[in-house]
Parts: structure tokens; sequence; C-alpha cells
């Protein structure tokens, strides 16, 4: 991975958990290249030991090489008016990197100014020209592949990858974070952004990045994406099922959560342990998959809340349950290893 210095564009959204997720989850795995966040509401804050800035002009006095546009939006389109900064960017000599729907290289006069500029524009959403359909070589990698799902969108799948992955490497393990959205390949420097694939084309992404993965290293944790009974997002996770060919799950759910979010139907959730027995169901024949653990979302709930929380998934599912961000990854790492085929 080359060496970046990231000025993170989060204009208006640093301080937002869900538009700011980019931002969040880079500053969380990947803090090291991170020198700057741009945001004019908050601009002369420190956050997490990073200066914000108001202008890119400031940005520029912590020496970055790349802007990273920072924030996810509804439909993946620019919020406001974009472009100036953008544009702005480019002029300063900044690599642009980009996870939105719309591509940089769609932006009216952005691709000749950084052409102009000798600078690179990524799209980190656009999938490779040559994708194709499965074609069972996911059945054939010499590694064990797990698969987070969740009882819903936005509810901590990329996380939960992230922290398997750090508690697995720091146990000397051969581990590999599989990134399959536009956040996970910020952090990892490669990936797939599965939700931008041709549909007929998602599970042969999904292979393609566990192929790639496998070549890493033998322990995948692939980043899980939508959920599997939500009305909009359901088609990517059972390409990423289908693709990927997990050995195993660790079901992902967001403490006090009832109803999936932004479903225009208000579909309650159903249980936990009905949740395991769907995603076992939908597995391919040829490699009927376990879900192993539960890791939960605790964020919004005290620690008592939460430990309680823990346990009662525990009591309802049988399955290891903790929340990794809060209580460390160890217990879940440990119900994976065991359960290796």
């Amino acid at each position: 991975m080359s060496e970046k210095k990231y000025l993170i564009l989060a204009e208006g959204f640093s301080h937002d958990p869900h538009y700011g997720k980019t931002l969040r989850g880079v500053l969380r795995y990947r803090r090291e290249s991170v020198v700057a966040i741009l945001d004019t509401q908050r601009a002369g804050e420190m956050d997490d030991g990073v200066p914000v800035v108001g202008t890119v002009d400031e940005g520029m006095a912590y020496e970055p090489n790349t802007a990273l546009v920072g924030v996810v939006t509804q439909g993946g389109r620019f919020p406001g008016d974009w472009q100036d900064l953008l544009k702005s960017c480019v002029e300063r000599g900044l690599d642009v990197e980009n996870g939105l729907h719309v591509r940089l290289h769609d932006i009216p006069g952005l691709p000749e100014l950084a052409r102009e500029h000798e600078v690179e524009l990524r799209d980190l959403r656009e999938p490779p020209p040559d994708l194709s359909t499965a074609t069972g070589a996911n059945l054939e990698v010499d590694a064990t592949i797990v698969l987070t799902v969740g009882s819903d969108c936005a509810i901590g799948k990329m996380t939960a990858t992230c922290e398997l992955d750090l508690e697995a490497r720091r146990r000397g393990l051969s581990s590999v974070f599989v990134p399959t959205g536009q956040t996970g390949i910020a952090i990892a420097g490669w990936g797939i952004s599965v939700d931008a694939v041709v549909s007929d084309f998602l599970a042969g992404a999904a292979e393609r990045l566990v192929v790639e993965g496998g070549e890493r290293g033998d322990l995948l944790w692939v980043e899980g994406q939508g959920a599997i009974l939500h009305p909009i997002y359901s088609g990517v996770t059972m390409g990423l099922i289908h693709g990927s060919a997990p050995h195993l799950y660790v079901l992902c759910h967001e403490v006090g959560r009832t109803t999936t979010e932004g479903d225009p139907t208000e579909s309650p959730l159903p249980s936990l342990r009905e949740l395991v027995d769907l995603h076992e169901r939908m597995s391919l024949k040829r490699r009927p998959a376990k879900v192993v653990a539960v890791s939960l979302n605790t964020s919004t709930v005290s620690e008592d809340e939460a430990s309680a929380a823990i346990a009662a998934a525990e009591e309802e599912t049988g399955l290891a349950t903790d929340d990794p961000v809060r209580f460390g990854a160890g217990k879940l790492l440990e119900a994976v290893l065991n359960a290796r085929p």
C-alpha cells in the first residue's frame, strides 16, 4: 500500500456517525494516514488528535497528498455544492479519492483540471471492468471464510469485521480483512464496492475478493453489506452470501433496534434465533455455513445494559455474544476459531 496522507473532506458531517461513516472508519482503522479533517463547522477543533480545518489551504499546512471524501449520503450524491471544494483540492496538487456513487470523472471540468495538475481521481466504487458471474472458484479457496451479516443495515458489520481481523492479527494469525464497500477499501487499500456492481456479476465480484484474499492469508473476514430482509438492500447481501461462499457467519445486531431503518414498509425485525436460522438456510448447498457468534452494537446503552443484552442474546441463541468495540473481540474470535473447518 502506498503511503498516503489524507485530508478528509467531511464538510458539515464530521460530527455525524452515520453520514460521516467513511471519516469515522478511516480515523479508527487507518489513523496513521490521516493528517487533517476539513469541516468549516468545527474548524479549530481536534478530533482524535487530528486537526479540523476550514479550508483546503489550511489543510495543506499538514502536508496531505490525497483528499478523501469522508461522507456517505443517501443515494451516493455529493452533499450541497462540493464541486468547488474538489477543484480546490486538485488545484493544490492533491489526488482525490471518492466513495460516493457520483463519479469524480463525471463532474464537469474536474478530469481536465486533474490532468492539468497531474493528479489522480480515484472512484472507489468503480468496479473492475472484467467482472463475470461466479465460477465455483470460491469453493476452492484454501482459507476459512467468515462473513459478517446483520439484522439491518448500518449496525456495525464493517466495524465488527475490522475488530475481528485486528484481534486475529494481534494473535499472529494470517488474517485478512476483505473489503466490500468504499470505507473498507479506503481503510485496506484494495477491494471491490459490491453495491456498485451489476447484479448478475455481484456473486462473481465476491468470489474474486475471496480468491484474492486467499492469496493474502488463510483466515478471511468478509465485510458484510445490507441485510437479508431489508426490502431495499437485500440483493447485495444475497450476492455476498453466495459469492463469498463462507464457512461461517458472525451475526451483527444493534441493541434496541426493532424495525429495519429506511424501510418504507417499517417491517419489524425478527428474533436473533430466527435470523440465525434464516442465514444458515440461505447458504450454498455445497457449503452449509453456520452462524457461530453474535456481535452486538451496544453503543446506545450503558455498560450494565450492554452486559445484560449480551447475556440475553447468548441465552436466546446459544452462541458466543459480545460487543467487540466495547469489550474486545477475543470472545467472538475464539468462537470462530473453535468452529473452523
